[in-house]
């Protein structure tokens, strides 16, 4: 929690306000780009100290800086639980057979012809269901990733095709933390929120599956990979126990889900049946699931791509996310506790040339605070708050506002590698990026949903379509809220 004692600090100018952020940002272009090392951690780290430096300039003292960074963490704490908690799921469900089981009954269903297509809409399906990103990348779209290698697909197009799907899913999921928080910070009505998102998510999930269906998958699989995919098949029943028992971590879940339990609980309850599921097929003893749950999931099969399909999951496959997400995290707090972001947005507003200008910018502004903070719900819940008397004043809806913020920040998360959602997908989804090999990272361009969404947003916002303006006759429903960061905390990505 802040201290509220401290004096109040009037807002930095602009220039001051992007000394941290564009140095933070030149830094991590650097290492990325000129070192080839996609290690973002220390340069966030800098630039939460040089954050620092520019805060004690301005007169702030250390334990506010500290109490910024440590609220945003304090927040956070429900999303890092839950990415700790899918790590230790997903070895379980692999232990289990239950992503065996979703891999090789896929590659007896799907056409690789279209792939692509049905892996999005899989995704979507699952994702709206339950209300989780995280969990649809961790559990449907892992096995999408062995289905679509054994086709011969392209790792970048299949994490294209399972991020657009995962994501929209949970953006227009009542279920979902980060829908709920976009409607919380506008003071909107949550189903009246997703209805009002359906002019842009509708045609972006449409132009995206024709472009997944027009690229396919892969036309036709030769002999070579029928050979493959007859071996990992016969791998997995050799390994594994096909049968109904495997799928019940995955149901109880999605029931959970559907029953609007909380998603850390929900997601403990299929960790503990993948455990019992696990113990009751194959015998492994307790010391052996958590050692799976900590270390992730082992097998030696014979077959190594078998092998390295499933060898993944535990608590340590998530540190290098987690870590980076803390770091992400606290430079973003620092930034919100010093005024910068503040300073930046109220600059952005004074820019703003009536509701088309105001709406562009809200997109840009969620778009630009998930890249400089690497956190997405500060991207909703910073223009969610400063942007809202704006639109009062020109009479329009605060909808059209919470729709800004969930496709700039909600759908843009995944596709900024250091942000919580990206980190997630890189290391959920196995997009190595070692030895300066970027071509993994193809993927955030091929999330065509994600990014056509915000695209489509502007294109309304400069045309005036589909740019509800505020009801006269009667308030428009704005539940009570407390802090619209502390309103994230309820749930989890």
């Amino acid at each position: 929690m802040t201290d509220n004692t401290s004096p109040p600090i009037a807002m930095p100018n602009l220039w001051v306000a992007l000394i941290p952020i564009v140095l933070t940002i030149g830094l991590l272009g650097l290492q990325i780009f000129h070192y080839n090392d996609f290690t973002p951690h220390i340069a966030l780290a800098i630039g939460f100290a040089i954050t620092g430096l520019v805060g004690w300039a301005q007169g702030y003292r250390w334990k506010d800086i500290e109490a910024g960074a440590f609220h945003v963490l304090h927040v956070a704490m429900p999303s890092i639980a839950t990415l700790i908690l899918v790590g230790m799921l997903v070895s379980l469900w692999i232990a289990s057979g239950t992503v065996p089981l979703l891999i090789y009954y896929g590659l007896e269903l799907i056409d690789p012809a279209w792939f692509l297509a049905a892996s999005m809409l899989l995704c979507s399906v699952v994702s709206l269901a339950i209300g989780s990103s995280w969990t649809t990348v961790g559990t449907i779209g892992l096995a999408l990733v062995g289905i679509g290698t054994a086709f011969g697909i392209p790792l970048y197009w299949i994490a294209g095709a399972v991020v657009s799907g995962a994501f929209f899913g949970d953006k227009v999921s009542p279920l979902s933390d980060t829908t709920n928080l976009a409607a919380a910070v506008t003071e909107t009505n949550v189903f009246e929120h997703i209805r009002n998102m359906m002019p842009t998510t509708i045609p972006a999930m449409l132009i995206a599956f024709v472009l997944y269906l027009l690229v396919g998958g892969q036309s036709g699989v030769d002999a070579a990979q029928l050979e493959q995919i007859g071996g990992l098949k016969e791998g997995l029943r050799s390994q594994f126990d096909l049968g109904f028992l495997a799928l019940l971590p995955l149901l109880v879940v999605m029931a959970l889900a559907f029953f609007k339990v909380a998603p850390i609980p929900a997601l403990f309850v299929g960790f503990a049946l993948g455990g019992l599921v696990a113990f009751i097929n194959y015998d492994y003893s307790l010391n052996q699931l958590l050692t799976f749950a900590h270390s992730g999931f082992t097998i030696s099969s014979g077959a190594e791509s078998l092998d390295s399909l499933l060898n993944r999951g535990g608590v340590t496959s998530m540190t290098w996310v987690v870590t980076l997400m803390m770091f992400a995290l606290a430079f973003g707090g620092a930034l919100e506790r010093t005024r910068c972001l503040e300073s930046v947005v109220s600059s952005i507003m004074r820019l703003s040339k009536g509701f088309r200008g105001l709406q562009t910018n809200a997109i840009l502004t969620s778009v630009a605070t998930n890249a400089v903070s690497g956190d997405v719900y500060l991207s909703i819940a910073l223009p969610g708050r400063m942007y809202g008397p704006e639109y009062d004043r020109l009479g329009y809806s605060r909808l059209n506002l919470s729709r800004a913020i969930e496709e700039g920040g909600t759908l843009v998360s995944p596709l900024i590698p250091w942000n919580a959602g990206g980190a997630f997908v890189i290391g959920t989804l196995g997009l190595s990026v070692a030895s300066g090999d970027y071509s993994n990272l193809l993927y955030a361009p091929l999330a065509f949903a994600c990014w056509l969404s915000p695209a489509i947003g502007i294109l309304y916002a400069q045309t005036g379509w589909f740019s509800k303006r505020a009801e006269v006759d009667r308030a428009e429903t704005r539940p009570a809220t407390g802090s619209a960061l502390a309103a994230s905390a309820e749930g989890a990505a």
